[in-house]
């Protein structure tokens, strides 16, 4: 079964991930998220979070958050406050304009907005861990600009690989992960 859940055009969507048997969705600049159903995307309810949305992952524990610094929300899911947070740093400095989450084996990946890098992290420290580079995927590099920038990362459960997209990008990729040494 396919289904579909619009947003009101006054609100601009922005993550979303799915915990127990529900789907929750940020939405940009309104600090409002929506909670739906998992099996048919019926609206259940609403909550409200700090800041910006910009990106949305859960370890199974927390709903885990991204606002566009270098700072990740662990929002509780029953009442969505913060639990606590951590800050993504590589060994020179913060790394920051973190969009789109995905949680993969106790570690974090980010798309850096307006880049072509994914940033890996711990999610216990935000410790860098790692980089992807993933310049070259983009189809129409001329054309897909701002806002059409990489920002969508799965993972469908196959170690050591992820899938990969952009903001109106016709394609989507099934990348494995190497070491660059």
């Amino acid at each position: 079964m396919i289904c579909e859940s619009r947003l009101d055009v006054r609100y601009f969507g922005e993550g979303a991930t799915a915990f127990e048997d529900k789907v929750y969705r940020l939405t940009y600049l309104s600090t409002i998220g929506f909670i739906y159903r998992d099996d048919n995307l019926k609206l259940k309810g609403k909550f409200r979070y700090p800041g910006q949305g910009w990106g949305l992952t859960t370890n199974g524990k927390s709903l885990i958050m991204s606002n566009g610094s270098a700072a990740i929300l662990f929002l509780n899911p029953r009442n969505f406050k913060v639990e606590h947070y951590i800050v993504v740093e590589d060994a020179y400095c913060e790394v920051g304009f973190l969009n789109e989450l995905e949680y993969v084996d106790g570690e974090i990946y980010a798309n850096v907005w307006k880049t072509d890098y994914l940033v890996r992290f711990s999610a216990k420290t935000g410790k860098v861990t790692g980089w992807v580079d993933l310049n070259g995927l983009n189809p129409e590099p001329t054309r897909l600009v701002n806002p059409h920038v990489l920002n969508g990362i799965a993972y469908n459960g196959e170690k050591g690989t992820l899938l990969v997209t952009g903001k109106n990008w016709p394609n989507l990729w099934h990348i494995k992960l190497v070491s660059a040494k």
